[in-house]
């Protein structure tokens, strides 16, 4: 892809034996075969319609687990909440991979999407902690903290054992950027999601704590 995007403005510098610009095309063939033209085809079409399907295989596990937390929790909110720690993962993969100098490429993605599933795991952890705090009758506010601070230990233990799993197939060339994913991906999480869920949580739940506190007094 990094090598097709630098040759497209060469290509297009060119000129047709008709004099007219050569038009290009990357994910669709030409629909006019009476004029010049140019289609990107090959390693590139695999690669394109590889990451198309798992990004829409990645939204529809996204819906899936919003539905399922949604059961669970009876609330359209706390889902939200508890998935909002998916997009952090970018903050260790895209520097991790530009620091071990490895491509993006398409088991990058699956650690990605493999990831996601873990950062659920681990934002349900906090989430469930605090709903158990406020049964047994603490504040929103003092449910919160305690959960930040008791259920990190889990967090990191879950974290170490991906981080060690993956690192078996961190020098193969196929799978390289598999481990990448998951390793960047859940250190940054899991520092990144402790303060992130809890946070969150609160300013979602904040209102409706506030209305139960005023009926009950």
């Amino acid at each position: 892809m990094y090598v097709i995007l630098k040759m497209q403005d060469q290509v297009a510098k060119l000129k047709a034996p008709d004099g007219l610009a050569l038009t290009q095309y990357s994910t669709q063939l030409p629909a006019d075969t009476q004029s010049y033209s140019l289609k990107w085809d090959g390693e590139w079409q695999i690669t394109y319609e590889v990451f198309r399907d798992l990004g829409l295989a990645f939204a529809v596990v996204l819906v899936l687990i919003y539905i399922l937390v949604v059961g669970w929790f009876h609330s359209f909110l706390t889902p939200l909440v508890i998935m909002a720690p998916i997009p952090l993962t970018l903050v260790g993969i895209l520097p991790g991979h530009a620091l071990l100098g490895a491509f993006f490429t398409a088991t990058s993605m699956i650690g990605f999407i493999a990831g996601a599933g873990i950062i659920v795991r681990t934002s349900i952890i906090l989430v469930d902690f605090i709903e158990v705090r406020r049964r047994e009758g603490f504040s929103l506010h003092d449910a919160v903290i305690d959960a930040g601070a008791v259920r990190f230990r889990p967090m990191l233990l879950t974290a170490g054992a991906v981080v060690l799993g993956s690192s078996v197939i961190l020098s193969d060339p196929i799978f390289q950027g598999l481990a990448i994913s998951l390793m960047a991906g859940e250190v940054a999480s899991t520092l990144l999601s402790r303060p992130a869920v809890p946070v969150l949580y609160f300013y979602a739940n904040r209102r409706h704590s506030h209305e139960a506190s005023v009926l009950t007094h």
